[in-house]
C-alpha cells in the first residue's frame, strides 16, 4: 500500500488558493483513477483507496495535517508516502522533488514531520513568493493570478504523473523526467 497526500485547507473559500495546490493534484488523480471512499472519523480527512494506493486530503487545516497523515499511516502502514505541497521558495510553476530533509518553514510539512518523521517523498510545487515578507500569508491564501491559471492545468498534470511515478521509479529518474522550470510571464 502507498499513500499520496495533497496538502491544503478544507473550506470552500480556500479551494483555488495557492496553498491548496496539493488538494488540486489529488482531485485530478481522483478524476483519473477508480477509487472508493474509505473514510473513518479518526482519519480526519477524505481518504480514497485506488487499487494499492491511498489518496488523502487532510481536513484538519494545513497547520495540523500531520495528525491526519499519522492516523492513516498507523492504520494502513504504507510502504511509501508522497506529500504534494506548495513551495514559496520556488518560482510559480516550478516542480521539484526530494526525499526527507527540512520543511522550509512550511507549516503543513512541520506538522507531518512532528507526527511521522521526515522520511517521505515531497512533490514541491512552486507558487513564488511576494517581495515583501509581510504579505506571505495573504499570498498563499489567495487564488492564482489569471496568467498563472493559464499554466495551472499543465502543472497539476505534471505533479499528478510524478506522484504516481515516485511509487514505481527512483527519485533521480522522476526528477529527470518530471521536474519543471517556471513558465514565462507568470
Amino acid at each position: 500500500m502507498n499513500l499520496i497526500v495533497g496538502l491544503g485547507n478544507p473550506e470552500e473559500r480556500y479551494r483555488y488558493n495557492r496553498h491548496n495546490v496539493g488538494f488540486m493534484v489529488v482531485d485530478s488523480l481522483l478524476d483519473d483513477l477508480s477509487c472508493v471512499l474509505v473514510n473513518k472519523s479518526n482519519f480526519r480527512g477524505n481518504l480514497h483507496k485506488c487499487s494499492n494506493t491511498l489518496l488523502l486530503k487532510p481536513l484538519t487545516f494545513m497547520n495540523l495535517s500531520g495528525s491526519s497523515v499519522r492516523a492513516v499511516s498507523d492504520y494502513f502502514k504504507p510502504e511509501n508516502i508522497v506529500v504534494i505541497h506548495d513551495d514559496l521558495d520556488l518560482p510559480f510553476g516550478t516542480i521539484k522533488f526530494k526525499f526527507g530533509g527540512g520543511n522550509g518553514g512550511h507549516n503543513g510539512l512541520k506538522s507531518i514531520d512532528e507526527h511521522i518523521g521526515k522520511e517521505y517523498f515531497r512533490v514541491r510545487v512552486g507558487i513564488g513568493k511576494p517581495k515583501n515578507k509581510d504579505f506571505i500569508i495573504a499570498h498563499v491564501l489567495s487564488d492564482f493570478s489569471a496568467v498563472q491559471k493559464e499554466n495551472l492545468d499543465k502543472i497539476i498534470k505534471n505533479a499528478k504523473e510524478a506522484s504516481i511515478a515516485l511509487l514505481k521509479d527512483s527519485l533521480a529518474n522522476v526528477s529527470q523526467k518530471y521536474s519543471l522550470k517556471a513558465p514565462k510571464e507568470t
